[in-house]
């Protein structure tokens, strides 16, 4: 679990001979572990306790900050995943009641609280009921795990708006913020909804709401093994997750055509009602809002409708014009990011429709969704996205299609062709991870630029901005990705002598006046000393002479290209990354889900 959060670690565990005993340690797991070992393994030796990886939000990451964090007596122990956004009125109370707080969190509030309930308050004695109880009080998105050394056979969780799954073994119960946490144990998991609490023991769990009434969670079925979440021989995930596009491509495909008709996976609209879209918004973060990039234009050239592209933590703030014909596509490989979730919720209270593309069955997304696309990638490790991205483009594309077929902007012949284009799409990703031997021995020798420039036009465009941004998440180097048109509306300022620009060249068939456009570009940097590294169609000899490294992918459709010319830039920027030194998994202050505003 460690991409979700690496600047600390912690575990807590109910022992039979010492009761509640907790470690934890700032920096990387290696610490935790050190520690643990010159304790003695049999110093943590229980039946019941927790473990914690943590991406800092209030506090610094030191020891003192690291979760387990306890209340004053030591008998209870909280980790916490999201943001307690009321914890200063908390913690201001708790000190006025001669509370004194060791460290700087949020999360400890909830430890001194839940101590008080479960020592004096209404729920004196009863762990859960004290859990709720002060749940209750709490506002933000959060996720709590709690134990008590008077319960040494349960543990407490309870959720709002932050992911919580629960893992059902054999003489074993686990609860996790990802299922990759206990599928070395269990395929067979629980999901939880919207402000629920679960009480586990060896036996099995108990679901209520937070006001203590039974409440059911949605079971389910993990459809990959431990295999899927180790390293398999490579030296990163990322490089792995790179290399299982192809699959990831392909399972997105899978089934989503049947009887000659696009389906989604979950679908609570009509077709009338996408008949009756007369707007496409698409809101995402990050890697995802460049997949909804593509998106627009495929959406638009295939249905004829207009599709703006918003960045989702900008999207309810600025009032957008949303209603019953307008369809929100929420796009979010965890299905938990908080910038989207509200804004998936901003647009139900404006009536309009939803369709969520994800990567987690069951997440909070899709739940709150009237349709839902689920990409089928596997678990992504890398921080950085490369195959939900990959997969993410894929379902875009599938999400356009099921509207044109709806609309009868194209006929069952022609969706069944553009479906049967997308089906050839992962041989041709293999193609391409086949020959980046040469993308990889650049990215070494580009490993001392100082910036990096990336340039693209049409949905090459999308793709130049993916390409900084691995760059940046990854190697921490200035990187920018402009339209090639605006150059000499500003950016070419900033080309100088050897300068690396990566240029995403469109297909000289498919996007012939682009493409000679794209070539007096290439020659207007390379005129200022620019170095020019080109990802173009395999035998377009019109760009040869112009680059300085050409970076050769498959002949594929125009809007299909950005499922092989982001492949390069993907490689390009971990083997920099690798190059210079970093853990080209866990780039610095990022962490996997971004599950608070």
């Amino acid at each position: 679990m460690e991409y979700r959060g690496y600047d600390s670690a912690g575990v807590a565990v109910l022992t039979q001979a010492d009761g509640l005993v907790v470690e934890r340690k700032a920096g990387r797991l290696a610490n935790l572990v050190s520690a643990l070992d010159d304790a003695g393994h049999g110093a943590f030796a229980g039946t019941a306790g927790m473990g914690h990886t943590r991406w800092a939000t209030h506090g610094a990451p030191i020891d003192r900050n690291s979760h387990p964090h306890r209340d004053t007596a030591g008998r209870v122990a909280v980790v916490h995943n999201g943001i307690i956004e009321n914890f200063a009125a908390l913690r201001a109370e708790l000190e006025d009641s001669g509370v004194e707080l060791s460290s700087d969190t949020d999360t400890e509030t909830a430890a001194h609280l839940i101590a008080r309930e479960y020592d004096h308050g209404s729920t004196a004695g009863d762990l859960p009921a004290s859990v709720r109880a002060v749940c209750r009080k709490l506002d933000g998105a959060f996720t709590l795990v709690v134990t008590h050394a008077d319960q040494p056979d349960q543990v407490v969780a309870a959720r709002r708006s932050s992911p919580l799954v629960v893992g059902v073994g054999e003489g074993e119960t686990f609860v996790a913020s990802d299922v990759a946490a206990f599928i070395e144990h269990t395929r067979d998991a629980v999901e939880l909804g919207q402000d629920q609490l679960v009480v586990i023991s060896r036996d099995g769990y108990d679901v209520t709401d937070f006001h203590g009434d039974p409440a059911h969670g949605k079971p389910f079925t993990v459809d990959w093994d431990l295999s899927a979440a180790e390293k398999g021989g490579h030296e990163y995930f990322m490089l792995k997750e790179i290399e299982e596009q192809p699959d990831a491509l392909a399972n997105t495909l899978r089934g989503h055509f049947r009887s000659g008709r696009i389906v989604l996976d979950e679908q609570r609209m009509s077709d009338q009602d996408l008949r009756d879209v007369d707007k496409v918004f698409v809101v995402a973060c990050g890697s995802a809002y460049h997949s909804g990039l593509v998106a627009k234009y495929a959406i638009e050239h295939w249905c004829r409708l207009p599709v703006e592209v918003e960045l989702a933590s900008e999207f309810r703030y600025r009032d957008p014009v949303l209603d019953r014909d307008t369809l929100v596509v929420a796009v979010s490989q965890s299905g938990e990011t908080a910038d989207t979730l509200e804004a998936v919720r901003h647009a139900r209270e404006q009536k309009a429709r939803v369709l969520a593309v994800c990567n987690t069955n069951g997440a909070q997304i899709p739940r709150e969704s009237d349709a839902v696309l689920y990409t089928h990638a596997g678990p992504e490790i890398g921080v950085a996205s490369t195959k939900a991205f990959l997969a993410q483009v894929a379902a875009n594309y599938l999400v356009g299609l099921a509207l044109a077929q709806a609309r009868g902007t194209k006929y069952p012949d022609e969706v069944a062709r553009e479906f049967g284009e997308l089906e050839a799409m992962p041989s041709a990703v293999a193609k391409v991870l086949a020959t980046v031997g040469q993308v990889r021995d650049l990215g070494s020798r580009m490993a001392d630029s100082r910036a990096v420039l990336f340039l693209g036009r049409h949905v090459g465009f999308p793709v130049a901005l993916e390409g900084a941004l691995k760059l940046k998440e990854l190697a921490y180097m200035h990187a920018e990705g402009f339209a090639a048109g605006e150059l000499k509306h500003g950016p070419i300022a900033l080309i100088e002598d050897e300068l690396p620009v990566v240029v995403v060249m469109p297909s000289p068939k498919g996007r012939a006046v682009l493409h000679a456009k794209m070539v007096s570009n290439i020659s207007e940097i390379q005129a200022r000393g620019a170095r020019t590294i080109v990802i173009a169609e395999e035998g377009d000899e019109r760009v040869r002479p112009f680059a300085d490294e050409l970076v050769e992918v498959p002949a594929v459709p125009t809007l299909l290209q950005p499922l092989v010319s982001t492949v390069p830039l993907q490689v390009l920027a971990a083997e920099i990354a690798r190059s210079r030194g970093y853990d080209v998994d866990k780039p610095r202050n990022l962490a996997k889900s971004v599950t608070v505003e």
